[in-house]
């Protein structure tokens, strides 16, 4: 009977190793995945079934479904965005790629505003609710059920009670600890709450390796925010355990706002299975405003790995430096040489991360990518001042990018993200002098740090390196 049971498990094994092969994105993926899945099948075989996709096919049917009255609404915003277009490119001379894969055009005649930290960050969001006059668009992962999650309910409800049509989409995962309470006082005050539902559908059922990661405001569809905070009292640094967090969100007024409201809708239309027709794609131009922003959502649902070829776009494109925040540091091939190459340019390369993160794993594996692009002379920064999650990329003296995704597997191939691109000296500048605040709160990683380690953490980063495809 053991034999038999043995027999048919391993039959499964090599049946998903070869359905890894023919559909895990990178080839380090699909040799983690084969190995694991024909060597201990009994554990790699339902890990496989449940984390190992890397396309959400599900949500991809979703936009054909509908494909009619999204492309009708998307297709004209976009023509009345282009009407607004610039010349100018968000990394260099030649702009056609970022815009592709935005969908839509970087456009002038924006505002925004770099928020720094939670304090300043949940003012603004607070404010540009009060201020709201026909709808607002929220959207987080994390929602907690604590003080700043409950002003937050708070806000919605009596907004909601003054008729102002709100729609609230949250990550089933990332929430999991949200009381059905929560969800239910807004629902009573007449405010549209789903989660994001990744399991819908009967393909869907066991898949919990698709997170919908992005944190996204719209109000009006005049103003966005985008950023790295979610909804709890941790990104205040109220929790003693973590101490400061530090994060950075950034608040759009304008035209590129259409972007962020087209993600919104697109992932409303999967969770809800509604496609929200009363929302405003009319671009408001800022008077006086001269900004260019590109708002750029990315997922497992693009044909393009869109966030990883953002970034080696961004990188390849820096001449004087690329200065990189991130607390996941977990790169892909394509990434690292991008890196390699910017360093050999002489161009300045710094990537800042937590000295303390919240995954021993991802912290590990990170350690493994510091003599291969230290070597061609990037610097390493560890934060020092508390927990470091902002995900921020500064450019020469040209752009920024402000958003959601991590320099890792699963932010550029299976969560749900959005970068915000802000192409503006004074931007840049701003979010030059944050770096440096966040510089002098930091350790440089000295030559030869990772090579004095013991043996057996040398080891162990490589073990988590050979991790990192399937992380």
């Amino acid at each position: 009977m053991l034999v038999v049971a043995f027999a048919i498990l391993e039959t499964f094994g090599i049946l998903s190793a070869v359905h890894a092969i023919m559909s895990t994105r990178t080839p380090q993926g699909s040799v983690a995945w084969a190995v694991s899945l024909i060597t201990v099948p009994v554990v790699a075989v339902p890990a496989y079934w449940v984390f190992g996709r890397n396309k959400f096919r599900g949500y991809v049917l979703a936009r054909q479904e509908d494909i009619d009255k999204i492309s009708s609404v998307a297709a004209g915003a976009r023509q009345q965005v282009a009407e607004l277009a610039t010349d100018e490119s968000p990394f260099s001379a030649d702009r056609s790629a970022a815009e592709k894969l935005a969908r839509i055009p970087l456009t002038t005649g924006n505002d925004a505003e770099l928020l720094i930290d939670g304090e300043q960050t949940f003012a603004s969001i607070f404010a540009g609710i009060d201020a709201a006059t026909h709808y607002i668009l929220i959207q987080f992962y994390i929602v907690r059920d604590d003080e700043i999650g409950r002003q937050l309910k708070d806000g919605l409800i009596a907004r909601a009670n003054d008729g102002i049509k709100i729609y609230f989409l949250y990550d089933e995962i990332g929430s999991i600890g949200l009381p059905a309470s929560y969800v239910n006082d807004l629902r009573s005050a007449g405010v549209r709450v789903h989660s994001f539902h990744s399991r819908k559908g009967r393909g869907n059922r066991f898949q919990l390796n698709f997170r919908n990661h992005r944190k996204i405001v719209v109000v009006d569809g005049r103003s966005a925010w985008i950023g790295g905070h979610n909804v709890g009292d941790e990104y205040l640094g109220q929790d003693p355990g973590v101490g400061h967090w530090r994060d950075t969100h950034v608040r759009i007024d304008g035209p590129a706002t259409i972007g962020a409201q087209l993600s919104f809708a697109e992932d409303w239309h999967w969770s809800a299975d509604e496609f929200i027709s009363h929302l405003d794609w009319s671009p408001d131009v800022i008077p006086g405003a001269d900004k260019k922003v590109l708002v750029i959502p990315s997922g497992p649902a693009d044909a393009l790995e869109t966030a990883s070829l953002m970034y080696t776009r961004a990188i390849n494109s820096a001449q004087q430096r690329i200065w990189i925040a991130s607390p996941y540091f977990v790169p892909d091939d394509a990434v690292v040489q991008a890196i390699q190459l910017a360093g050999l340019r002489g161009v300045d390369v710094r990537i800042l991360m937590p000295d303390k993160s919240d995954s021993r794993l991802v912290s590990l594996a990170a350690y493994s990518y510091f003599d291969q692009v230290s070597a061609t002379g990037a610097s390493f920064y560890r934060y020092e001042g508390g927990f470091l999650h902002q995900k921020v990329a500064l450019i020469d003296e040209r752009a920024a990018i402000i958003g959601t995704a991590n320099f890792d597997n699963r932010s550029f191939r299976l969560n749900f993200e959005v970068s915000a691109i802000v192409v503006d000296p004074a931007i840049t500048a701003e979010v030059e002098k944050m770096f440096e605040d966040d510089f002098q709160q930091s350790r440089e990683m000295a030559a030869n740090e990772y090579d004095d380690k013991p043996f057996l953490f040398r080891l162990a980063v490589r073990v988590a390196r050979l991790s990192s495809p399937i992380l």
